[in-house]
């Protein structure tokens, strides 16, 4: 596979923020084991992130739990048990009903049942390989296995969390916030210097942590049409699109020390070119951070330039588009596939 010349694609170099922009490993290593397992995180530092991303969720007992989504049945083998059968039920999510098991349903020990499963077995058949070996693991248990690869490897590795939907939750009944402090408290980890960046697409929770945390915090930014769900919920009718002007921008920084951006929110898919956009100078401006997710390095999920032409399961140039945001100017890369990423970062550095 060729990989394409960065400098056909970006139009000038920006530069970023950070010495040597971070990569983290997408829900760990996303592209080779089931997501959010402890298995993908060790891997993704074994081929060398500085960071793992995560998301958390909550049990019904309150317990943070790595998952992506509430509902469980597309990442683990929760349909699978008889004991948990009677937990089946249908929510509203995004607008639309959603039938399965919903982790706020389920205890913790409910939750230990499960085995992972990975999210797209047709396109990822060496992480399949790995369905039904793998736990769910707690927010505490990650942090314990931090410290100890850190240890392992030599170096610290850093962790980027993100809260999922932390509105609904609380209508539920379940605060996210404060189990992540006292898991942050207890690894003694809640300081600027520790590694830790909590990210949401809600303003209100970074708000809220902007006045008890001193861990950086990361506004997440999704398409420009959506709107946070935490405002949707209150009726506010401004959107994500409102959040990257430069007014935007300039309120995001009074609680947030940078934001985290769909890819094509910085790098504009233009057929035969790929273009950036001023976001990542528009915040910078502002002195806010700018990662972008999420890389992946299959077709389906690559801009038309830097794909391989064998189909959406066959893999792309996505070194060479990592390289071409890192021209940008980004300040950090999520993605499936760290090793790809790095060796984008290492080309640039030489």
């Amino acid at each position: 596979m060729t990989t394409t010349p960065v400098s056909r694609l970006a139009v000038r170099r920006t530069s970023s923020l950070a010495v040597t922009p971070a990569v983290a490993g997408h829900r760990g290593a996303s592209g080779h084991r089931p997501e959010h397992t402890l298995e993908a995180y060790r891997h993704a530092i074994a081929l060398g992130a500085d960071e793992i991303e995560l998301d958390l969720v909550s049990t019904a007992d309150g317990v943070l739990v790595a998952r992506h989504e509430s509902e469980l049945s597309v990442t683990t083998d929760v349909a699978d048990r008889p004991e948990l059968a009677h937990r089946r039920s249908t929510r509203v999510v995004d607008g639309r009903a959603v039938e399965g098991w919903f982790v706020e349903d389920l205890t913790l020990d409910e939750v230990r049942l499960l085995r992972a499963r990975e999210r797209w077995p047709a396109l990822r058949a060496g992480s399949a390989a790995y369905d039904g070996v793998l736990g769910v693991p707690t927010f505490d248990e990650v942090l314990t296995m931090l410290a100890e690869e850190s240890a392992r490897h030599g170096r610290s590795v850093g962790v980027l969390v993100e809260l999922k939907d932390p509105a609904n939750s609380a209508s539920l009944g379940l605060d996210l916030a404060e189990p992540l402090l006292d898991d942050l408290r207890h690894h003694r980890r809640d300081h600027s210097r520790s590694r830790v960046s909590v990210m949401s697409f809600e303003p209100t929770v970074l708000r809220s942590l902007a006045g008890r945390t001193r861990v950086p915090l990361i506004q997440l930014v999704e398409r420009l049409d959506e709107r946070p769900a935490d405002w949707a919920m209150t009726g506010d009718p401004r959107t994500f699109a409102d959040l990257v002007t430069p007014a935007g921008l300039a309120l995001v920084e009074r609680y947030a020390d940078g934001i985290g951006a769909r890819h094509s929110l910085v790098a504009h898919d233009a057929g035969d070119r790929v273009l950036p956009t001023r976001l990542v100078r528009d915040a910078h401006r502002e002195w806010l951070s700018v990662h972008v997710w999420t890389l992946r390095a299959e077709d389906r999920f690559l801009p038309a330039a830097f794909r391989g032409g064998d189909g959406p399961a066959g893999h792309g140039d996505l070194r060479g588009y990592a390289a071409l945001l890192l021209e940008m100017g980004v300040d950090g890369l999520i993605t499936d596939q760290p090793e790809l990423c790095l060796a984008a970062r290492d080309l640039l550095e030489v």
